[in-house]
């Protein structure tokens, strides 16, 4: 059974343990040579590993998804943990809880649905109520919005990450309509809603998270306009300037252009959720990098999303709380 996590690991030691594998692929280093390249994970995290000798074999039998026993050292390469493997097989099943292996959230999914209906229910406008409720109380649809994570890496990556996201996204849009009442509540509850349901096709999480081909040759913004377009068409009557107002929300929600928005914001209630959006997921990168045990009282572990390490404010604060104003 799994013994240690990728929380648990540190430069400059050895570790024998089972990782789920996310990505599998054979590389030529700059000088010619041929290795393997894992990303390798568990509930706690993921992390790089490479095999530069006698791994043909072993590499046959392994494939995404599959749960591997290795032997392993742990170096630091560019200011990140890797894994330089020594030895690798396929786990047994009798030797694998799968519980292990998909981190998920630590909030009560039933209680994080509940209150997703009571967003939708409170959406005023009777077209956007209909789109939305039609949408996320479809029961395939449901079962699948209650596990998805919201990323494969990025931010909120792990098991009802994307409803953990949503509901966020939902309470911030209500307190800052509440703050620009110019802004339509309606709007930006719609599209929080909304704005990453393309993710349930674009990403699968059975063993571990990763894309689906429709996924990577799509996106989730084009399959998500799609799945909302279709849904606005099958409303009878839906208004077909309020049509393009939703469907503009939902491509335009990454704000820019090499972020993957085909269009910039160009509604005020687009341009508010693209920064609403950006500063729960950019928060939600923050928060994991801090609860990552780094091995250092002051920083955090480096966030690979986020480019840059974090300071452990509370305990930085607390470390210079006894000295009196004006002293040295």
């Amino acid at each position: 059974m799994k013994t240690s996590f990728v929380s648990d690991l540190g430069a400059e030691q050895t570790v024998t343990s089972f990782f789920l594998v996310n990505e599998k692929e054979i590389r030529n280093s700059r000088a010619g040579k041929t290795f393997l390249r894992l990303d390798l994970g568990d509930r706690s995290g993921t992390i790089e590993a490479v095999m530069w000798d006698q791994f043909e074999t072993a590499a046959k039998d392994i494939s995404r998804g599959d749960v591997v026993k290795v032997n392993a050292r742990v170096e630091s390469y560019r200011n990140k943990l890797q894994l330089t493997l020594q030895q690798l097989r396929v786990a047994k099943p009798e030797e694998v809880d799968l519980a292990d292996f998909l981190p998920h959230t630590k909030e009560d999914v039933g209680k994080l649905w509940a209150q997703l209906l009571e967003y939708a229910n409170s959406i005023e406008n009777p077209w956007l109520n209909k789109l939305v409720n039609g949408i996320i109380t479809d029961p395939a649809t449901a079962a699948r919005y209650k596990r998805a994570p919201a990323a494969k890496v990025m931010h909120h990556a792990y098991l009802g990450g994307l409803l953990e996201h949503v509901i966020g996204l939902c309470g911030l849009a209500k307190q800052v309509a509440a703050h620009y009442p110019e802004l339509n509540a309606d709007l930006l509850l719609t599209v929080a809603i909304l704005h990453d349901v393309g993710k349930l096709d674009e990403l699968c999480y059975d063993r571990a998270i990763g894309y689906t081909t429709e996924g990577q040759l799509l996106g989730h913004i084009v399959m998500e306009l799609e799945t909302v377009s279709k849904s606005m068409d099958a409303i009878e009557g839906f208004p077909p300037n309020l049509k393009a107002v939703v469907q503009h929300l939902l491509i335009s929600h990454h704000g820019q252009y090499e972020f993957g928005s085909p269009k910039l914001p160009m509604i005020r209630e687009a341009m508010v959720f693209h920064y609403l959006d950006d500063m729960d997921s950019k928060m939600a990168a923050v928060r994991a990098a801090l609860v990552t045990e780094s091995g250092d009282d002051e920083w955090s572990a480096y966030s690979a999303a986020l480019g840059r390490k974090f300071l452990k404010l509370d305990a930085f604060l607390k470390s210079t709380s006894g000295q009196n104003p004006g002293t040295t």
